[in-house]
């Protein structure tokens, strides 16, 4: 039985890499150029001539123009969704009534905060791990991450390589099986699986070469034959299965109650499972590029280190160019000179620059170098261009950029939860929302998020500055009674991002109030106080009997 499994795992791994093919020479020419750190990971990993470790990865990358800017790009997207210096979502009943518990909005921000510490301590890798992932997705157009649990409690992130992996969708679209194909040493293989696991080609190379390696399959699918109420991995939707490939034998199997990979892709081209990248829309240019800085090093070599004329009568066979070298013959009789320099054309070296500079302009816009160079090249602006800006940030990034909330941060925090769950690392659950079984949603505070809703705010600003005109032009500012500030300075406050703790609460807010109200009341009685004392001195007096 489990042979006949881990046959049908091996040749849908065949069916897999094969329908990928394409891909992978697609990706191996962007990582020549762009990423060169994976070079040869599609189409030479596996093999006997795979490049070894330390090897120079750059010598097809002649201009670093494409490489700068998808570092820039993963920096730019790890800021907008995922700021390590803020919290980016929170959690919410999905039912509004459950909402106006505090016990239920309680619980949900303790959880919240409990994500971001486990999320963010050392060994969880998180931040190093999602940046890697946003490298992929800006170089390849896909990006994963497995989630698991970290040894003694708490979560564990990787970046797998796309290199190692493979997708399958189902028929919605969503990626339900996933295939990781790495190499272990033997004595690794044995270390993970145990001896009497592993195939006895390993068991004998751990005598004999415990160093050489082995090919294995993970394959992660859902599981057809799951018996709902089983506390094992038999009980759960997601079969784990792991493969050696050498001698075809299941060496480890298990399960996942949750999706342990949240994957995002950058765009999708009808029929193609996998995502495409902003180095796909731009290769040509990266290729074009890398041609002329190839080109023109060569004209500028030329110009410094010229090709030297020269008679051919024997005499300067042992010509030197040393710097304070003698050569005799360099000049005849008359004093003419026999060696001249092959002039070259350097007039074309700034039409070479200007060539370039128009390559770069795609590249850098479509890694959004260009787009978040606006503030810093224009740091004198008002407030509203500052939101103007921001807004139009928010409508070029909101498509592309919200495909990664719903494919990768979405199943990333369901992920996070199950693990600590299981782990017993969160609150028990308040009654009211465990028969409500749970339900959640996601509330994305990220910097991106705000900045989509920055239209509201551009739109509040540009009708109150019409308002202050009009009540300015007609001495009537009954027109600003309909604005409701105690609701919108709030609101403002969360879209651009200031700290909850800055703002006062409307309960803080209406004793500030009270407090004037009082004072001025005060003040009005302190102020009246000398009149009413006169009044009531002439009262008094105009009451008194005459003598």
């Amino acid at each position: 039985m489990e042979r006949d499994l881990a046959a049908e795992v091996i040749r849908r791994q065949e069916q897999m890499a094969a329908n990928r093919v394409n891909f992978d020479s697609h990706w191996e020419e962007i990582a020549e150029r762009v990423l060169p750190r994976q070079k040869s990971s599609f189409t030479g990993r596996f093999s006997t001539t795979r490049s070894q470790q330390g090897e120079k990865q750059t010598e097809k990358m002649y201009d670093a123009t494409a490489a700068i800017a998808l570092d820039r790009f993963a920096s730019v997207l790890d800021s907008m969704l995922t700021p390590q210096n803020s919290k980016w979502h929170r959690l919410r009943a999905d039912d509004v009534v459950l909402n106006r518990d505090p016990g239920v909005v309680r619980w949900f921000d303790d959880v919240t905060d409990l994500l971001f510490k486990y999320r963010y301590i050392p060994k969880a890798g998180f931040a190093t791990q999602n940046h890697e992932r946003l490298m992929s997705l800006g170089a390849f157009g896909t990006g994963s991450l497995f989630v698991d649990r970290l040894d003694g409690g708490g979560l564990r992130y990787r970046c797998i390589p796309l290199a190692e992996l493979y997708f399958q969708e189902n028929h919605q679209g969503i990626i339900d099986t996933a295939h990781r194909r790495f190499n272990l040493t033997a004595r690794q293989a044995i270390q993970r699986f145990g001896a009497d696991k592993v195939p006895a080609q390993i068991t004998n190379a751990m005598e004999k070469n415990p160093e050489q390696e082995f090919e294995f399959l993970h394959c992660i699918k859902p599981r057809e034959d799951a018996v709902y109420g089983r506390m094992d991995y038999r009980g759960m939707p997601w079969a784990s299965i792991y493969v050696s490939v050498t001698g075809k034998q299941v060496v480890r199997e298990g399960g996942y109650r949750t999706w342990p990979l949240p994957t995002g892709r950058y765009v999708q081209a009808p029929g193609e499972t996998y995502g495409r990248s902003p180095a796909m829309m731009v290769l040509p240019n990266i290729k074009v590029l890398n041609e002329q800085k190839k080109t023109m090093l060569k004209v500028g070599h030329r110009a410094v280190d010229p090709v030297l004329l020269a008679y051919d009568d024997g005499v300067l066979d042992a010509f030197s160019l040393r710097p304070g070298a003698i050569n005799f013959g360099g000049l005849d009789a008359s004093g003419r000179r026999m060696v001249q320099p092959l002039e070259m054309a350097t007039s074309s070296l700034p039409a070479f620059e200007k060539l370039m500079e128009q390559e770069r302009l795609p590249i850098n816009d479509v890694f959004l170098v260009t787009l978040f160079q606006i503030l810093v090249e224009t740091p004198r602006m008002t407030a509203t261009e500052v939101l103007e800006r921001s807004r139009e940030k928010g409508i070029l990034l909101g498509p592309s950029m919200s495909r990664q909330q719903s494919e990768y941060l979405g199943p990333l925090i369901e992920r996070e939860l199950d693990v600590l769950l299981a782990d017993g690392l969160l609150p028990p659950m308040p009654l009211l929302l465990r028969e409500a079984q749970g339900e959640y949603a996601i509330v994305y505070e990220s910097p991106l998020a705000r900045t989509m809703r920055y239209e509201e705010l551009t739109g509040f600003n540009r009708l109150l500055e019409q308002a202050a005109t009009y009540a300015s032009a007609t001495t009537d500012p009954r027109i600003l009674d309909w604005f409701n500030f105690d609701q919108a300075i709030p609101a403002a406050a969360e879209i651009q991002g200031v700290p909850a703790r800055w703002i006062n609460t409307m309960e803080e807010v209406e004793q500030i109030r009270a407090g004037r109200q009082q004072q001025q009341q005060i003040d009005q009685m302190t102020a009246a106080a000398p009149g009413a004392a006169a009044v009531i001195k002439a009262v008094n007096a105009g009451n008194r009997p005459s003598r």
